[in-house]
Parts: structure tokens; C-alpha cells; sequence
């Protein structure tokens, strides 16, 4: 497995920038964030929203309070962590305040909502475990319901984006004493422990196993060689009163042979629960207190991605015997998927269900049960091959783009019932309402008791608005047509013909698994060409090109040049005559005159160069390489080096070129071990001079001038006057004034960023997990 593509363009654009956290306790408020430096001036107040898409990545886990009825959390794996209103049926952001610098924040471990205390909520968050990530993970508490944070940075990486991710829930508050916290830490670091409501923490010496599975011990990026550690606790509340510490604690370990762990005396010492089944990772763990039934689910890998074997288990915790409840055992020439997700109805704790880790075809499955695992029913069942019977119907009217565009064969069908489904909950207060999580989106129902019903059938609709995890790659705001086309990791990109409502369907015909590099041309803006990635092993006839004459509402296949492209960047020639593209993975840049039906290698250019058109001439394309400017005059046929000098020749770079001024070019980027800034060249590139009072810069877009001025607004993702944020300049860049607050700062943004042309102030950020975010002047 690679690394998942729609991260891929933020490593170079952070990791030469951020600073390890210090190892030291510290403390801070939601918004305020010491190592982004002092606020700059606002220059304006603005208010921050998401382009609605609803969904569009993984949601890795769904956590209920136990103390508080509707008060729901979920986290996602790069997309940061959400609370549920019961109001508006919808989802609030609480790390938006997360920046530049503590990034990672954004990839959320674990969640644990005390169950004593509706107003206690903590989260281990971190991105990544291996060197990519040069920061440590964090362990975040709240008094108010997430509204507000405070900060203990650990000794050691969380990897809320690593193999292994929707497993747990690793971290755990203890019933009788909230004070007390238990966290299952990855790669070999082991148990730790906390006795001030997570402001310290200390490992637990006597904790025997720290876990030794890894997905592939052979990758040497460290993605998926790292040992996924210790997975979940569980706490038996009978085991003491309130007031004073639960004796019986189990825990979950990534070890095939030794999955389970239990302390008799609360946590001074640990044994391995004996006869305990051996072969799989325990996924997930839940205690039944009523009946004293400790329930597993097990699979053959951490996923989500993968896992064809599994068995589902009881424990008797008061005789110690262990008995098999598989509603398909791995023994079984039908198993070929793992479980997980399995949850216990609080109400009737009788009642199960587990998920499928992973069922790709026909669909992802759940099993319930009535009677503690004794029986078990299926959402969906073979009839006649290839005809199925099901327990549920499918209502994605809300965010109509779930279908994918698909016209499967049966027995396939869509919308899928899900993919990734590692996070499953019923809810604790209510027995008719159940939450699962895929790699796409939230999904539920309300009406979950009609399953047990004879002929009954339940509805399963997204609940998902308000949370939006998407990583965007590139954005366009052409002067006339949509407002917005976006580019986007994993599920392709949008047209946005309403910036306020969920479009009905991705970019299509051809799909791609996500655009990576879009363009227009700028006086001509129905022609649009987009370029990205997807898996030609298994869609070996679609090209990874695709061109709009219609201002991106339909497409058609454009053809790869020899050899193959994926990726990279697309240049359109201002009247679309020419498109010019730089695919990635070493390709040579090639050009064409017959809107990509066919290529010819550009010369005078480097493989993998950066490329764009001038908005005036069409003959004009210019070109950016490891320090170097590139300039073609005869429709990218031919470039040949300016005497620019002195540009950023490390760290990721991107340049754009100003709409109605021939040769008017802003460059972005840099590295810290290098230059690093905002350079702007009237002259074609020729020559560059580097804007004072930008200290580091890393993207630039262009919008509508104010009233009276016939320059474009100017935006940059940027430090300036010592503090990070997302920059506007009224006045050519002469000055620049912050527009974010301290309470929007996305953490992971600004690979994708450009202004409207049509509204004066209106500005669209991407962001790598939070989705598309629009800022409009209040």
C-alpha cells in the first residue's frame, strides 16, 4: 500500500516548517496557540463557513455520553472532531482553532467522554507516527463540552491517520473515578495512565505488553511497519463504587497471541485472561455490566482498508469461560472478512451488533442480535444469486453524490451500505437510533427496533451535516459559470453551482480517485481541464485527464500521453488553443493543441515542473523547477530558462498568474533552511522582487478588487508581522492585513486558496481534512 493520496501533496508543504512540541505539560485555550505568534490586525471581521459537501472521508470513531442524552462525538482521522446538535440534526467543528504549526492536532486517536460528567471530554490527537510528522502527539481535555481545550503535549507520536486508526476506543475515563484515565499508545510505548483528569500522565511499568503487530514490517517509510500498540480499555464499573477507582480494568493489546489483559486491583498489576481465543486483533472490546459479558470483535489486520478473517467472542467475566458468537466463523468457507465495530444496546443489553471489517463485495454487512450473540440476523442476504432481500432502505437525498454515479450490476447496488465500518454505536439512551461510520461519510438511522421485526426494514439515511472532511487539492473560481469547481482527494472534486447547497454529483466520465490540478481558460471559461489519479490496474481504459466545455458541468476523456500520466499540474492557454500538463511521477511536461486528444513532449522544461498560462496571451506559459523560471512563447512547444534569480530553491513552491495582466506572476513557498516568501514579477518572469513584510508565504489566490481600484484583491496563506494566518492585501501587496482568527485557523490549509472574481471579499481556502472553507467580509 502507498501512502493515501490525499495527504501526499501536505507533507513538503509542512514538514520543513514545524518544530517538535516540547515534551512539557502546557497549557492553552481553544484559539490561542503560543507557537503561532502574536496575532496580526484583523483587517476586517470575517465569517468562516464550509462549501457544503457533507462527508467525503473516514470517519474512524462515533463516541456516546453515558451521562448526557443527544451529546454525541466523532472523530475522523485527519478532519479533526466534532460534537452532535441535537437541534439542528448537525455537527460542530471544536479543533478548528488548531494551526500551522500543531497541525496534527487534526488527526484524532481517541475520544473519551467521561460518563460521570456531561461536560468532560478528552482526545489523543496526532497525525502520524513515522518521520514525515516531526511532531509529537497531544492529550487534549475539556470542562465544557469541547467548546474550550487544554493542552498536554506527550513524549511520543499518535497516528490519528495510521494504520490500525478506527480500532479502540484507546482512550478511556474510569466510571467511579473521573479523575483517573487510561490511554493504549501505539508503536511499542504502551499503557499510560492519568490521575488528574489527563493534565499529567505517566506510563503504566507494570503493564506487561506494549503490542507487536504491524501491517507490513517490510515498508520502510514507517507507515506501515509500526507496531499498533495497545488498543482499547475497558473498565468494569461493578468492580468498585463511586468515589474510588475501578479494580477491573481490560485492555485490548495488537499482539495475535495475547489480545487481552485484565487487573484485578486497578491497574497495579495485570494478567493475561486465560484461555483467551488467539489469532486475530481484538478491533474493538465492550462490557456488558449488567449481564458480566466482555464482548470482542477480531480481524486478521488493524484495517480499515483491509482484514478477510475474524470471530466475534464473550467472556463470562465471573467464570471465566470463553465462548465463540461468530455469525460467520473464520472456520467457515463463507468468512471472508474480519469484525469490528461492535456495540451493546445500553438499554437492552441482550442486544448486539457487529460489523463487517472489510466486505467490499457486494457491500459492507451488519449482524444483530437479540440474545447476547446466541443468533444472529443480517442487513442484507443472497435470495436467488444474484438477487438480495434487505433489512434497510437507503435515503441519501441529503448528499445526493453518496451514489458515486455508479450503475452497478447486481448484485451490487447503490448507495453502498458502507465501506471502512470500524466505528458502530448504538445509542445508549435510545434503543431506535444507531450511528456507523464509512470511509465517505456518517450514516444512521431512527428506526433501528423495526430490524427485529417480522418483514420489518429499517431506514438508513446520512447524519452527517455539518461535518465535512475533505482534502483539497486545487480550487477554481472562473469569472462566469459556477462560482467554485473543486479538486478533491478521494472522491474527485465538485461543481458548486450553490455555494449553499451539497452538490448531486462528483466530477464523472471520467471519474478519478482524486483531482489533483485543475484549470481554466481564462477568456474562454467553459473550458475546463482537470488531471488526478486512480487505479489503472483496475480501470485500465480511463485516462487521468478530463476536459469541460461546459464550464465543468459534463466531461469527456481527454488521452494520457505516451507512456502514461497521472497527476501532476494542467495549464489551459488563455483562449484554450493549448493546454500544457507536468504529470507527476517523473513524466516529462507535454503539450497539446487539440484540448488533449493528443501530446507532444514540451522542451526546454524539467520533468515535474510547475506549470500555469498567462490570463491575457495565449501563447504565453510559464514554468517553475527546484529554484528555476521557466517562459514559453509559443504555446508551451518550447521553454527556455529566465535570468530570475534568488527564488525558493527548496520546499514546495507554487506561482500564479494575475487574470487580465499579461506577465504579471506572484511566487509562494519556500523552506526555512532556505528562501521562504512572497515574490512578484511584472516582467513575465524575467525578473523577481520579494515582497517586504512577508516573512514566510506558501500560497497565493486572487480575487475581486475593492470599489475604485483595478488590481485584484491579493490572498495569501503567509506569516506576516510574526503570526500565521490567511493574509489579504487591498493595495498590490504593499500591505497585508490577517482575516482569520485565532478560532479559524484549519491546522492543515492552503494547499488549494483563490478569491471570487464576481464578490468583492469572498475568498476560498482548502484545507486537508476540513473541507472547502468560504470567507466572507460580516
Amino acid at each position: 500500500m502507498t501512502f493515501p493520496l490525499r495527504h501526499q501533496a501536505w507533507i513538503l508543504v509542512l514538514a520543513t516548517s514545524l518544530a517538535a512540541i516540547s515534551q512539557a505539560a502546557v497549557t492553552q485555550a481553544a484559539g490561542v496557540s503560543a507557537a503561532e505568534g502574536a496575532p496580526a490586525p484583523l483587517a476586517a471581521t470575517y465569517s468562516w463557513k464550509n462549501v457544503p459537501i457533507r462527508g467525503g472521508g473516514f470517519i474512524s470513531g462515533i463516541v456516546f455520553s453515558q451521562a448526557q442524552k443527544d451529546l454525541i462525538y466523532a472523530r475522523t482521522d485527519i478532519g479533526g472532531m466534532y460534537r452532535w446538535s441535537a437541534a439542528t440534526k448537525s455537527w460542530k467543528p471544536l479543533l478548528d482553532w488548531v494551526g500551522w504549526k500543531n497541525w496534527g492536532y487534526n488527526g484524532v486517536v481517541s475520544v473519551a467522554a467521561d460518563p460521570s460528567d456531561a461536560n468532560r471530554v478528552y482526545a489523543a490527537v496526532g497525525m502520524y507516527t513515522n518521520s514525515w510528522d516531526p511532531n509529537n502527539g497531544a492529550m487534549l481535555r475539556s470542562d465544557d463540552q469541547g467548546r474550550t481545550w487544554q493542552t498536554t503535549p506527550l513524549p511520543f507520536k499518535l497516528g490519528g491517520n495510521m494504520p490500525g486508526r478506527g480500532m479502540g476506543e484507546r482512550l478511556a475515563v474510569d466510571p467511579n473515578q473521573g479523575k483517573v484515565l487510561y490511554f493504549g499508545a501505539p508503536s511499542g510505548k504502551g499503557l499510560w495512565k492519568s490521575v488528574d483528569r489527563g493534565a499529567t500522565w505517566a506510563q503504566v511499568e507494570s503493564f506487561p505488553n506494549p503490542g507487536n503487530y504491524v501491517a507490513d514490517p517490510n515498508d520502510t517509510s514507517g507507515y506501515l511497519s509500526d507496531n499498533q500498540g495497545v488498543l482499547w480499555v475497558a473498565f468494569d464499573p461493578r468492580s468498585s463504587q463511586a468515589g474510588k477507582a475501578s479494580r477491573v480494568i481490560y485492555v485490548g493489546v495488537a499482539d495475535k497471541q495475547n489480545i487481552i489483559y485484565r487487573s484485578n486491583d486497578a491497574g497495579a498489576t495485570w494478567e493475561r485472561v486465560a484461555n483467551q481465543p488467539v489469532g486475530y486483533l481484538p478491533q474493538k472490546g465492550v462490557l456488558d455490566p449488567v449481564n458480566g459479558f466482555l464482548y470482542i470483535a477480531t480481524s486478521d489486520t488493524g484495517g480499515p482498508y483491509d482484514g478477510s478473517k475474524g470471530d466475534v467472542w464473550k467472556l463470562n467475566t465471573a467464570t471465566g469461560a470463553w465462548t465463540q458468537i461468530s455469525p460467520i466463523p473464520s472456520s467457515s468457507a463463507d468468512a471472508y472478512f474480519g469484525y469490528t465495530g461492535i456495540t451493546v444496546d445500553r438499554q437492552n443489553p441482550k442486544v448486539l451488533m457487529v460489523a463487517t471489517q472489510i466486505s467490499w463485495w457486494p457491500d459492507g454487512q451488519f449482524f444483530r442480535s437479540t440474545d447476547g450473540g446466541a443468533t444472529w440476523t443480517r442487513a442484507w442476504e443472497f435470495t436467488s444469486y444474484p438477487s438480495r432481500s434487505f433489512r434497510y432502505t437507503m435515503d441519501v437525498s441529503d448528499v445526493p453524490w453518496l451514489t458515486f454515479g455508479a450503475s452497478p450490476q447486481p448484485p451490487e447496488v447503490t448507495p453502498k451500505l458502507g465501506w471502512m465500518t470500524q466505528a458502530v454505536e448504538i445509542d445508549p439512551f435510545n434503543s431506535n437510533r444507531f450511528m456507523y461510520g464509512t470511509g465517505a461519510t456518517l450514516y444512521g438511522s431512527d428506526n433501528l427496533l423495526n430490524w427485529d421485526q417480522v418483514g420489518g426494514s429499517i431506514t438508513i439515511k446520512p447524519m452527517v451535516k455539518g461535518l465535512e472532511e475533505t482534502a483539497v487539492l486545487d480550487l477554481v473560481s472562473p469569472p462566469s459559470g459556477p462560482p467554485l469547481i473543486s479538486a478533491l482527494g478521494d472522491i474527485g472534486g465538485f461543481r458548486h453551482d450553490d455555494l449553499k447547497k451539497v452538490p448531486a454529483l462528483m466530477h464523472v466520465t471520467p471519474n478519478f480517485t482524486s483531482t489533483n490540478s485543475m484549470d481554466f481558460a481564462e477568456l474562454n471559461p467553459s473550458v475546463v481541464a482537470r488531471v488526478g489519479q486512480l487505479d489503472k490496474t483496475a480501470f485500465p481504459y480511463i485516462n487521468r485527464i478530463g476536459v469541460s466545455s461546459d464550464g465543468g458541468h459534463s466531461w469527456y476523456g481527454g488521452q494520457e500521453p505516451a507512456g502514461g500520466g497521472a497527476g501532476g499540474v494542467i495549464a489551459v492557454a488563455a483562449d484554450a488553443s493549448t493546454f500544457v500538463w507536468s504529470p507527476s511521477g517523473g513524466a516529462p511536461v507535454v503539450y497539446s493543441i487539440s484540448r488533449g486528444s493528443s501530446w507532444a513532449v514540451s522542451s526546454g522544461v524539467p520533468a515535474g515542473a510547475q506549470v500555469r498560462s498567462d490570463r491575457v496571451n495565449p501563447s504565453k506559459f510559464y514554468a517553475f523547477a527546484a529554484g528555476r523560471f521557466y517562459r514559453s512563447t509559443n504555446g508551451g512547444a518550447s521553454f527556455a530558462e529566465t535570468t530570475a534569480s534568488n527564488l525558493p530553491a527548496l520546499g514546495n513552491v507554487k506561482f500564479k498568474t494575475v487574470p487580465g495582466r499579461e506577465g504579471d506572476i506572484w511566487l509562494a513557498g519556500g523552506s526555512t533552511s532556505g528562501a521562504y516568501g512572497l515574490w512578484h514579477s511584472t516582467d513575465g518572469g524575467a525578473s523577481f522582487s520579494k515582497v517586504k513584510g512577508v516573512q514566510e508565504a506558501d500560497n497565493i489566490g486572487f480575487g475581486k478588487a475593492p470599489d475604485g481600484a483595478n488590481y485584484p484583491t491579493l490572498y495569501a496563506v503567509a506569516k506576516a508581522g510574526g503570526a500565521r494566518g490567511l493574509f489579504r492585501s487591498l493595495d498590490a501587496g504593499a500591505s497585508w492585513q490577517r482575516i482569520n482568527d485565532n478560532d479559524h485557523q484549519y491546522g492543515n490549509f492552503g494547499e488549494a486558496l483563490t478569491g471570487d472574481p464576481r464578490v468583492f471579499g469572498r475568498v476560498y481556502v482548502g484545507t486537508n481534512g476540513r473541507g472547502i472553507i468560504i470567507g466572507e467580509p460580516k
